[in-house]
């Protein structure tokens, strides 16, 4: 009884699915996990990225945490068309009133539970939208956008080719920083939206070239 007791509360936390005869842990994808993280930060980041969003934009949104935040503030929108590769923001605006939804599929990569490869970038490169909205993993004046996970740089390449507008939404924690994978140059991007954490100096130089900033 007192096992089951135990089971119980673990289950009410959302740390153990019950089954007949036992339980299992809950195991969480590291989007998941992320989706944690600097949490405030990132749904203050998502509402002001909302200021660049206009009726009937045609928006690309990316697999990136602080985008699936904004994806949740969408349904305030009429007549948007909105492409993506995410499966979490599919599942978010699936159904949604006023949203023109198209989902690009391709090798899902369990991990981030977003489609990559070659039968996604296909997808991509027929299509055109008005903004771009992206996260990064790591962002640094000198190496530009940096990934961890090399086979869907290429993705990402696609996505930036097809946005009148690129707007990287981005918290502190990303900046300075460099990861394995070359992406794109800091002159890929036209708007960046981030915290007041984020260094001051990098925000200078980011205005000195032509980008856009904006505190969340």
């Amino acid at each position: 009884a007192s096992i089951r007791l135990d089971l119980e509360a673990l289950e009410t936390m959302d740390l153990v699915r019950r089954f007949h005869g036992g339980a299992r842990l809950v195991r969480r994808s590291a989007f998941e996990s992320r989706s944690g993280t600097e949490r405030q930060a990132k749904k203050r980041i998502a509402r002001r990225a909302l200021e660049y969003v206009e009726p009937r934009d045609t928006l690309f949104l990316d697999s990136g945490t602080t985008v699936l935040m904004l994806a949740l503030e969408l349904a305030a929108f009429d007549d948007l068309t909105v492409i993506t590769n995410s499966l979490p923001v599919m599942n978010t605006l699936a159904g949604v009133p006023g949203t023109n939804l198209i989902g690009i599929g391709g090798l899902l990569r369990q991990s981030e539970l977003s489609f990559v490869g070659h039968i996604a970038e296909q997808a991509i490169a027929e299509l055109r939208a008005d903004k771009v909205i992206l996260g990064v993993h790591a962002f640094s004046l000198q190496h530009g956008l940096t990934s961890d996970y090399l086979p869907e740089t290429l993705t990402d390449r696609a996505i930036l080719k097809i946005g009148r507008q690129v707007i990287l939404v981005a918290d502190h924690t990303k900046f300075e920083s460099v990861s394995p994978a070359f992406v794109a140059p800091v002159s890929s991007i036209h708007h960046l939206v981030t915290d007041s954490q984020t260094p001051p100096e990098i925000l200078a130089a980011l205005r000195e070239m032509g980008i856009a900033v904006t505190i969340a």
